[in-house]
């Protein structure tokens, strides 16, 4: 599929890698429409992409969302699931101080489960619906995974919701491929981004110290991978580790 084609939805578009997607969708001649629950933060988003207020862990929101961009862009047929946030903590710890045991809370730990894992299963309910109610063809979804989904401490709530979108991958491929809609998904390394941008840098330059490559990847770096995603045709039901050589 050649992307000045593609009528697409960016989740969690307005700032970060979901606006750097939407910058090069627009410049390769797609139309996009971005959703994302700072709506100050999509102002700055460049002429000619759609935009509106979305927080996809509410059903309706979603429902209404994916009818609007239809409309908007005269259909759909692409997804870049990319919304997500961070909750991290240990799911049991002691406390050095006092020795009193602390838990993740269950608020803690649904937070991200309603945005990173339910949120995206939303979205790819209703654009597949749309896509299959007016027979678009062909179709195309990405997902954003992240290298966390083998495993990594702190992030229970994180590690679960992105190993599910990974394999819900695989399912969704083989459910949707009678309807000409492959489906792919990106899992990034560190990458340099607003939700990392608070990092401690000794924390931080410990962390690049076990990057093969010597860095932690950039917005750019990203969508290398979801372009490939969007346009090889032969491309379905797999992820993609983009993440430097981390932890080999």
């Amino acid at each position: 599929m050649q992307l000045k084609d593609l009528k697409i939805i960016v989740t969690g578009g307005a700032q970060g890698m979901g606006a750097h997607f939407a910058q090069r969708l627009l410049e390769a001649g797609a139309k996009v429409a971005v959703g994302d629950v700072n709506e100050a933060a999509m102002a700055a988003l460049p002429q000619g992409v759609f935009r509106r207020t979305l927080d996809v862990s509410k059903e309706d929101d979603v429902i209404a969302f994916v009818s609007w961009a239809n409309e908007q862009m005269g259909g759909l047929n692409g997804l870049v699931n990319n919304a997500g946030i961070l909750r991290d903590g240990l799911l049991v710890k002691k406390r050095k101080d006092t020795g009193a045991i602390e838990k993740m809370s269950l608020e803690q730990f649904n937070a991200v489960i309603a945005v990173n894992l339910t949120g995206a299963t939303l979205m790819v309910r209703e654009v597949v619906a749309k896509m299959a109610e007016s027979g678009q063809r062909p179709g195309v979804i990405v997902n954003m995974s992240s290298i966390a989904r083998h495993g990594n401490r702190g992030q229970s709530n994180y590690v679960s919701a992105k190993a599910a979108l990974a394999a819900n991958t695989v399912t969704w491929s083989r459910e949707f491929a009678p309807f000409g809609i492959r489906v792919g998904a990106v899992a990034p390394g560190m990458v340099e981004t607003p939700m990392t941008s608070g990092m401690n840098q000794k924390a931080l330059d410990a962390f690049t110290a076990s990057i093969l490559v010597g860095r932690i990847g950039k917005p750019e770096d990203i969508w290398l991978a979801v372009k490939f995603v969007l346009e090889c045709d032969y491309f379905t039901g797999r992820t993609i580790d983009v993440d430097g050589g981390l932890g080999f």
